[in-house]
């Protein structure tokens, strides 16, 4: 495995495990309340800002995961949608990135 290709596994789990953490220590504080979840995204401005940035980003890593695997069908590559909506942009794209930069057999 090259080496950029381990740095994209590690950016990926990376990037799953640290915003997981708070995640989970969230929800241990207000327990599942999605709601309040939400609520806490949009307390202000600039949590309200980023919550934007990260939706905005999240579909546009999801269209161009679609249009790449349509013309490479890598079709495990479509992984990295699930991943980005259920964990995070932070590790949907390097998973992505990983899965794409994989060798051709």
């Amino acid at each position: 495995m090259s080496i950029l290709r381990m740095i994209y596994l590690a950016l990926a789990i990376w990037g799953t495990l640290h915003p997981m953490y708070h995640f989970v220590t969230w929800f241990g504080e207000n327990g599942i309340d999605l709601a309040g979840l939400v609520a806490a995204w949009t307390a202000n401005a600039a949590s309200s800002g980023l919550a934007w940035d990260l939706t905005i980003s999240a579909i546009a890593l999801t269209v161009f995961v679609i249009a790449e695997v349509s013309v490479r069908r890598n079709w495990v590559a479509l992984v990295a949608i699930p991943a980005t909506f259920c964990i995070g942009v932070s590790c949907g794209l390097p998973l992505y990135l990983f899965l794409r930069s994989r060798p051709v057999v």
